[in-house]
């Protein structure tokens, strides 16, 4: 239970920074940040269960790089007042936290 809650403050912390160097990616605030982590980490949990490991992010390359793309993207209509992306803010956003989880790992061991 304390690895999640770890996990999704360091999400949140993460979506924060890529905001503030991210154009066309906005968080309004921790809250904001981590409404949309829930939210992210929610959807990409339901895109590998219906789509298994063809899928994942971390075992397909591009294509797990545009899911998560669009996953970014789509979070934007669940929880509007959180989180504001425009497409090629989506796609920044998806390389920098792909690239922030592949040498600073969320998940406690």
């Amino acid at each position: 239970m304390l690895g999640t809650i770890v996990r999704f403050i360091v999400s949140a912390v993460v979506l924060l920074v890529v905001s503030w160097i991210i154009p066309g990616f906005a968080v309004s605030g921790f809250i904001g940040a981590l409404i949309a982590a829930l939210v992210i980490a929610a959807l990409g949990w339901l895109i590998e269960r219906l789509f298994k490991d063809r899928i994942s992010p971390t075992h397909r390359g591009i294509v797990g790089f545009i899911t998560s793309a669009v996953v970014i993207y789509l979070s934007q209509f669940i929880v509007p007042g959180a989180i504001r992306v425009s497409i090629i803010g989506a796609l920044l956003a998806a390389l920098v936290i792909g690239l922030v989880d592949a040498f600073v790992p969320t998940e406690l061991k």
